[in-house]
């Protein structure tokens, strides 16, 4: 058997919550509008919050069973009402996120208004949407009508090719073609008059040979060197021939109004496009005055930001409390001084086309129960940066207690290059829990809703995959997409519990170990078959032991807690072979219905199955009983059966199952009773984590989601298991602790098969001789016969 010690105490260690003091805050209220929703039981006042979808965990009709990607490329599409005799041209682009939609929609209206010289056609579409194929059809013949393209961050393979397949036989025939940061053979489409991107990759590509000399200087991702092209644009001018310089810096521009994102760049940027390359405006402007490119608005490519920051961004994290303590904080009742702080990554193209309100509600939320805030962002998709830059103080102590990465992107190099080992690194010196948030970016608030599945596939493996290799934990969905406008919109209850785990990871860096609550959760291995206290690969109380000591020697309160592991279990289970079932397992708490029906908001739901509380398990007949000891500030508490026979993993797939009332109780007793500051459970494996409902990506009624809540959790696992492993740490929000097996050696023959093997061996060199080989035969034979071999020779 493995022990184990001192990783879960250290994992505690490093983030729950005191009740913090909740205030409005003033400027914030102004902004967000009135509160849609109640919060947790708590709260002293609401936070405000407007733009939140209605509940999408409330059942919908919907066809397909909630199929993925559903297009709407209608709302994407602008045609002018009365071009009158102005030439029009044809707009197609494709992004992976649709916050552009609205400030393309709003700047194409804006010229179709206001141009004397041209009108606009647009339409867009979500790169996800061209797998299905009526789409991709439609694409096709939009593109057959087309005058510009416009692409931006195509990362993903298989659509970089149909996006490649379609355009690359029509680029030729395009006015222009402008893709921004994607894979290479997307990349290699742009053209700009005589500025093209042919030769990217190749040795004679100037643009290349610039991405590849930043690379070796600084260690620029692709996009990070974009971006340091535009900087350095007339460094890079001077090598090109005069006749491409313009063209050149017309690509530069529409770059840096593209990155500008409002519906003020992006009019210029199609201003500019038709007026110089679009062929049939040009003919109609021949000998008029062309409109003159305004300067593209753009912020920094990096920097601190705030909603209602009088400067919109800061430069430094000294100049940002400068503001934030001392004038932010007193007007929204938030002590700078005793307050955690909470950082937060967003994606600096939600800031720029002003699609900003998931982000708004989420620093609402955070600073309505009396939290800081630090929200940083970048130009590019490498976040390593900003981290290192604005997360610590100039004395180099971090000023953060948890991270939030709102793009649900990896941390260095988004959906596209990443850079697990670089930013592994980062997080590590930072040693903050890292959290990456998933908002919805591949299908609708109902199509998650209604599918069995949850997230899609491809979001699965970009925004929750990829981040995990980084580190991070607890991809809770916080936001999505509405489909009329394409606009960011918040989840109410989702933004609720991503500011509650946040806190509470928080302030297991504030509290004291002497006040903290550890709530230790044993199983029965294999589920309901084993004795309780039992675990794939792992001596448990022995391992108990370890952390108690561990515990205590940190300035835990453990109270009496023994520290051998035979005490431990007698303690608890009173009967070293007892059963989930037994009667002699120690009785912690007795919770009366009335309590329980209270507590557990969702009670109620689990009556179709398992009828009204208390029923027949974990109960004596009026209450609901926990099992377990309390030691000080320590519990060590038994996870109820999950109800069912047969193998946990089938409530994955149930429809219609629930947990017992009892296994409800259990966590409803952990977090809300006993105020547990974070559970730890213990060893390979327990039933929570394959409860009914979505896969990945939790709505408020999977019961994973229901019955962890806001509890920090650390789990256990066998470090030979990690797909369990995986599915505990996604759908029960736990940050995973491997241990490894027991180290496995030869067994060999037992008993009397031993002697007969060497028995044999002596025949085989003795057998020559008269003397001694008969005696050897005899002995074989007896001990054949003592082996019971005849036996098995009549068998078979």
């Amino acid at each position: 058997m493995v022990k184990f010690n001192a990783a879960a105490v250290a994992l505690l260690s490093i983030g729950t919550s005191a009740a913090w003091q909740l205030q409005t805050p003033a400027k914030l209220a102004a902004r967000t509008g009135p509160a849609t929703t109640p919060f947790t039981r708590r709260r002293t006042n609401v936070a405000p919050m407007s733009m939140v979808i209605s509940d999408p965990t409330k059942p919908v009709t919907m066809g397909g069973g909630g199929g993925y990607t559903a297009t709407n490329t209608a709302s994407r599409r602008v045609t002018p009402e009365d071009p009158g005799d102005r030439p029009t041209y044809k707009v197609v682009y494709v992004v992976l996120e649709s916050q552009y939609q609205s400030s393309m929609t709003a700047a194409v209206k804006r010229i179709n208004a206001g141009s004397k010289n041209m009108s606009v056609e647009c339409v867009g579409y979500l790169l996800e949407e061209l797998r299905n194929e009526d789409a991709y059809e439609q694409f096709k013949a939009d593109m057959a009508e087309a005058n510009v393209f416009i692409g931006s961050l195509i990362f993903v393979q298989e659509l970089a090719e149909k996006v490649t397949d379609v355009v690359a036989p029509l680029r030729d025939d395009l006015d222009a073609c402008l893709v921004f940061p994607s894979m290479p053979e997307v990349m290699r489409l742009n053209k700009v008059g005589s500025f093209t991107m042919k030769n990217l990759g190749q040795s004679k590509s100037v643009v290349a040979d610039f991405m590849k000399s930043k690379k070796k200087e600084d260690g620029s991702s692709f996009e990070e060197g974009m971006l340091k092209l535009l900087r350095t644009l007339p460094k890079v001018l001077k090598f090109l021939p005069s006749d491409k310089a313009a063209d050149a810096r017309s690509f530069m521009m529409s770059f840096q109004y593209w990155l500008g994102g409002s519906p003020e760049n992006i009019e210029s940027m199609l201003t500019m496009l038709g007026q110089d390359y679009v062929e049939k405006v040009k003919v109609t402007m021949a000998g008029k005055e062309k409109v003159e490119a305004v300067e593209p608005v753009l912020l920094p490519d990096k920097a601190i930001w705030h909603p209602v920051a009088p400067s919109i961004v800061f430069d430094s994290p000294g100049q940002y409390s400068e503001w934030y303590d001392k004038e932010h904080c007193p007007e929204a009742g938030i002590d700078p001084k005793t307050a955690p702080t909470i950082g937060l990554i967003l994606q600096k193209s939600h800031i720029n086309t002003k699609d900003d309100t998931h982000y708004v509600s989420l620093i609402s939320e955070l600073e309505s129960r009396g939290s800081r805030v630090v929200c940083i962002y970048s130009g590019g998709l490498d976040f390593s940066g900003p981290v290192d830059e604005y997360f610590y103080n100039a004395a180099g102590k971090p000023i953060v207690d948890t991270v939030i990465n709102l793009t649900g992107f990896a941390l260095v190099g988004g959906p596209a290059s990443q850079d697990h080992k670089k930013a592994a690194a980062v997080l590590k010196k930072l040693n903050r829990p890292y959290i990456c948030a998933v908002p919805l970016v591949f299908q609708s608030f109902e199509e998650w809703q209604s599918s069995e599945l949850g997230l899609h596939p491809i979001q699965v493996a970009l925004q929750v995959s990829l981040p995990e290799i980084d580190g991070a934990i607890e991809p809770i969905i916080y936001a999505g997409r509405e489909g009329a406008t394409g606009r960011s919109v918040p989840l109410a209850d989702r933004v609720q519990l991503l500011a509650d785990r946040a806190l509470k990871w928080s302030n297991l860096r504030i509290k004291e170990n002497k006040d903290k609550k550890i709530a230790v959760t044993i199983f029965s291995f294999p589920p309901d078959k084993g004795n309780v206290g039992t675990a794939a690969y792992l001596d448990v109380f022995d391992s108990i032991s370890a952390v108690l000591k561990k515990l205590k020697a940190e300035g835990y309160d453990v109270g009496d807690a023994p520290f051998v592991k035979e005490e431990i279990m007698d303690s608890v289970l009173n009967d070293p072979e007892a059963r989930i079932s037994s009667p002699e397992l120690n009785v912690a708490y007795r919770m009366s219905t009335n309590e329980y029906y209270d507590l557990t908001p969702y009670a109620t739901d689990l009556e179709e199955n398992w009828g009204p509380a208390p029923g027949n398990l974990n109960s004596d007949g009026q209450n609901l009983v926990v099992y377990g000891k309390q030691f000080g500030n320590i519990f060590i508490g038994v996870q109820p059966s999950f109800g069912y026979e047969g193998d946990p993993m089938r409530l994955l797939f149930a429809k219609s199952a629930s947990p017992h009332h009892g296994f409800a109780a259990y966590y409803t007793y952990l977090e809300k009773i006993f105020n547990a500051d974070a559970v730890l459970h213990f060893g390979t494996h327990g039933s929570l984590e394959f409860m009914p409902g979505k896969q990945v990506g939790m709505s408020g009624t999977c019961y994973p989601d229901r019955l962890i809540n806001s509890l920090p959790s650390a789990y256990l696992y066998a470090a030979n298991n990690p797909s369990e492993a995986t599915i505990a740490k996604r759908r029960s929000y736990s940050a995973t602790v491997s241990y490894l097996t027991p180290p496995a050696e030869n067994a060999g023959l037992y008993k009397g098969l031993k002697e007969l093997k060497e028995l044999i061996s002596s025949y085989q060199g003795l057998r020559e001789n008269e003397g001694r080989g008969p005696a050897i035969v005899n002995s074989i034979v007896s001990t054949a016969w003592t082996c019971n071999l005849d036996k098995v020779n009549q068998a078979d």
